[in-house]
Parts: structure tokens; sequence; C-alpha cells
């Protein structure tokens, strides 16, 4: 799903980060790591299957369990899906990295039962910026950016009354002897007087006195036709038509077949879209490819605008591959080809995406260095033994606005404000997990920078009940069925949604929000778009 047309990269106007960082949410500073142990996610998920198993009989949350879908292709509806939630890798194909989700941070950075609530780490994240500074650029350049300044009309639109078809612009009442033609872009030789009329082409401006315009289909001409011939020089044969008309003696006649128009018929009058120093549009509307064309109509050469914000991608971990099939122990970078052309749909301008190696010298150099406005890293928010986002937090003098979200998948998330007013995303290292990150804190966060307003919120009913972790949020894939325009509908929960699977979200039109302790089937649920 999409919040608009992706711009093209590249094309929005280049600036340094934003001057000065926005005060911090009421979550600022708050530490909340888990400190759980490494899949003591899955454990918990797995005590409430057991749990849930229990209820319904069978012996345990392994097998039996009525919330279990069976074999299925993907995106196959499923009456609550796989609510594994560890860390660690179930499919290779799309893991992205075991040791950077193989256990949360510990000690200091506090427990699980400190983590930021799901919709408040959303709110800390949408007021952790104010929007960048404005910029005017020439409106080409504006594509994808956000309006700082509503859009006025320069000028009456239409600027001048005009034929709204091909035709006649007619003067009085028919029939009405023919005096010339009138095109698009050109303006008429006089004003018409009554019983005259001219043949005009749509957009063309209306002669002074016309009443009306006869459409083409609905009028009939008789008198001499205009007949074409080629002079010569004696001797020479005629073997070229002639281009210019030689017309006959006589006035050609217009009828009408339907009865004259009515006054004003098929004419766009001055000023029928909008007046001069009308509002167009308000600030903070994206720039669309419509918007450009009603700028450039209005009379617009340039755009006040929001830039989109600057984003550096650093993925990291030593066992990613960019090619081939996984193998002795790695696996294949899912992240990179996912997040950097979604975060351009989202609005920002991913400015590089590159490979960090786990080193702690390397992350440094590479997110000190950074003169984007946010830097979003995947992987080592955890706890492992390589796991180096908060040391060099630390070391930067970043100042940690999330630190953990109440959330599966996806908790090790965390949002930094960095010296000099830059930002921080850190999302798990997980596919999924990375996906709920990115959903949770970098949408809001970027919306903010871009000068958005808040994205509407949409409910739909549960098809199917879903199971819920004990303390967290889950953000589940799901497919909308029966939606027209947006409305009516229910969402039918996919199975592929563990924290390490890509194939439940590849086949989603959104994520369902479920609460703690789990949603009955036709429970109004948040649906927040999925992956473009």
């Amino acid at each position: 799903m999409n919040p608009g047309p992706r711009p093209a990269s590249g094309s929005a106007p280049r600036r340094g980060p934003a001057a000065g960082g926005a005060p911090p949410g009421p979550h600022a500073g708050v530490r909340g790591g888990n400190a759980e142990p490494g899949g003591a996610e899955e454990d918990d998920l797995l005590a409430l299957a057991r749990i849930s198993a229990r209820r319904s009989g069978a012996p345990d949350g392994r097998g039996g369990s009525p919330d279990r879908a069976g074999a299925g292709t993907a995106g196959e509806p499923a009456a609550c899906g796989d609510h594994r939630d560890d860390g660690r890798a179930h499919h290779g194909g799309t893991h992205h990295g075991t040791h950077h989700q193989s256990a949360h941070h510990h000690g200091a950075h506090g427990s699980a039962a400190h983590d930021a609530d799901w919709d408040g780490a959303r709110r800390t994240a949408a007021r952790a910026a104010r929007p960048l500074p404005a910029v005017t650029v020439p409106s080409a350049e504006a594509l994808g950016c956000t309006l700082a300044t509503s859009l006025e009309a320069l000028t009456d639109l239409p600027s001048f009354d005009s034929s709204a078809m091909d035709g006649w612009a007619v003067a009085g009442p028919g029939p009405w002897r023919l005096t010339g033609q009138v095109l698009a872009g050109e303006s008429a030789d006089g004003p018409l007087e009554d019983g005259t009329a001219v043949r005009i082409a749509t957009g063309a401006a209306l002669p002074p006195g016309a009443t009306g315009v006869l459409r083409r289909e609905h009028g009939r001409v008789t008198g001499p036709e205009p007949s074409h011939r080629q002079p010569s020089e004696p001797g020479v044969p005629h073997t070229q038509p002639h281009t210019q008309p030689h017309t006959q003696p006589g006035p050609q006649v217009l009828h009408a077949l339907r009865g004259a128009p009515a006054p004003g018929q098929d004419v766009r009058p001055r000023g029928q879209e909008c007046r001069s120093g009308d509002e167009l549009l308000p600030s903070g509307v994206l720039v669309t490819p419509a918007v450009l064309g009603l700028a450039a109509a209005a009379g617009y050469d340039e755009l006040a605008v929001v830039p989109r914000p600057a984003v550096e991608l650093l993925v990291l971990g030593d066992e990613l591959l960019d090619s081939g099939l996984p193998r002795d122990g790695r696996v294949r970078d899912a992240l990179g080809p996912l997040l950097a052309p979604w975060l351009e749909d989202l609005g920002a301008e991913v400015v590089a995406s590159r490979r960090v190696e786990d080193d702690a010298e390397a992350l440094h150099r590479a997110v000190a260095g950074s003169s984007a406005d946010v830097v979003v890293t995947t992987g080592g928010t955890a706890g492992g033994p390589v796991d180096f986002v908060h040391p060099v937090l630390e070391r930067l003098g970043a100042r940690l606005l999330v630190d953990g979200v109440a959330v599966r998948p996806g908790h090790p998330m965390l949002l930094a404000a960095l010296p000099g007013g830059r930002h921080l995303v850190g999302l798990p290292g997980n596919p999924l997990a990375a996906v709920s990150g990115v959903l949770t804190l970098a949408v809001p966060l970027l919306d903010a920078l871009a000068g958005r307003p808040l994205r509407p919120r949409r409910r739909v009913p549960l098809a199917a009940a879903v199971p819920g972790h004990p303390t967290s949020t889950r953000l589940v894939p799901v497919v909308l069925r029966g939606t027209h325009g947006g409305a009516g509908g229910e969402a039918v929960p996919l199975r592929f949604n563990g924290p390490a699977m890509l194939r439940g979200v590849a086949a989603a039109d959104g994520l369902a929000v479920v609460p703690p302790g789990g949603a009955a089937a036709g429970t109004e649920t948040e649906i927040l778009e999925s992956v473009c």
C-alpha cells in the first residue's frame, strides 16, 4: 500500500541535516531494554500456545492446537497464524543474521517490563523532530516533498472564457454565417456579430460576443465547400496538391441539428475552477504529479517545500551474502533490497545504502560520519557479542528516546537523538521484526521531518481470532478481503508471521495491530500499511 507516488531517487533538493533537535517526547531517556535471554520471546509465545492448547483439549502448544494452521502456500489465510516470535532463525532463506537477535541487551539497559508501550513509542517518534527547513525549488524538483506553504492561485482558472468542445462558437440564434476559425493558443480576429459563427477547438479562447458553443456533432454546414487548386507554371503538369484552400464565392452557413445552444453552453467561463488568490491546497500536502500539474496550471515555476528527509541505511552483519544461495552458516541479505526502496516510498531520500561489518569502530565511523537526517541500522540492537549499536550511541553522546518497545516481532528496536539534530532508528535484524520497527518508529519520524500530518488510521474487523502476547502488541500480516474503495470487508490473518519470515508480509495488504491478550474474530483492528 502506498502513501503516494514514489518520487524518483535524487529528485528532491539536498541540504544538510536539520539545525537543532526537537525536545524529546515523554519517553525520552527511558531505557526500555529487554533483559530476556536468547529465545525468551519464543518461550513466552510457546507458553501461550500451550495454554491455548490445554483449553482446547490438545496435549500442548506444539501440536493439536486449534490456532495453528495446516500446511499452505504463501498468502493462504489461517485462523490465527504461526505466532512464534523469537529472534532466532525459523527459515534460513530469509533470516537476517542469528547473532543480531540472539538476545536483547542486558544489565543497565533494563528489562522487558520497561519496554515502551507500542502506541506510546509511535507518539514519541512523531514528536521527536520538527519539520526540516523549507526550501524553494523548481517545480519539477519538488516531487515527493511536502508543501511548506499553502498553494494559492496566481491567476483565475481558466484565465479566459474557452470552449469545452470542438465545434463552432456562435452568436445569437441560428442559422449562422461562418466567418473563420479559432484554434487553441490563438485569439479571435474580432468580436462575433449576431448570426455569425467561427469554427473553434477545445480549449480555444471564446471570441467576444459569442453566446455559446455548438458541438461538432450537433451542426451541419451548407454552402460552397473549399476547393483545392494548385498553381502551376505554364507547361508544368499538376503533381502535388496545393495546401491553401480556394473558396468559391458565397458564404457557408451553419445549421443546428438540435436547436441553438443555450447561453453559455459548452463554455468554460473564466474563473470556473478558481479565482486569483484562492487557496488550492493547504500546507503539509505531499507533492504528487497531480499537484505539480495543478501548480503549473496556476502559474507556478517554483514551489516552497519541506524536502524529503535524507536517510542513510547501514546494514550490519558479517554473515550476509549479496548473491547466490545461503551457505556455510551465511544467509542472504533480505533487508538491503527491502528497506531502501520502501523508505523511498515512505517519503525519504535514501542517499546511501551500505554494508557495515560487525565491528564497533566501523559502526562508529559510519554513524559519526553520516550527514543524513536519519541513520537507519539493521541488527545489532540486542545484547549479543557483536551487537554494538548501544555502545556506539553512548560513545557518540546520543540520547535514547525509545529503547525497546512492547511489540512482537521487533521489541529490540530503538530511536535515538544524535548530536547536531540528527536521529538514528535501530531496527532488529530479523526481516519481519525490521518491518515492525519501520512502521513503529521510522514512519512517524519521517513524517514529522517532512512536515506531513498524522496518517489516518484504518480499522477493519478480523476474519478470524488472532492469539496475542501476554504483555505486548503483535503486528500480524493480513490480506484484506471484500473491501471496496478502502471501506468494508475484513482482515484475514496470514500464516507466515514469524520474526524471521517475509513470506507473509510479501503477500499481505497490511499488518493488523493485535493488542496484548489477542483479538477475537470480528474485532475492529487497526491496519498498518505494509511494504509496498
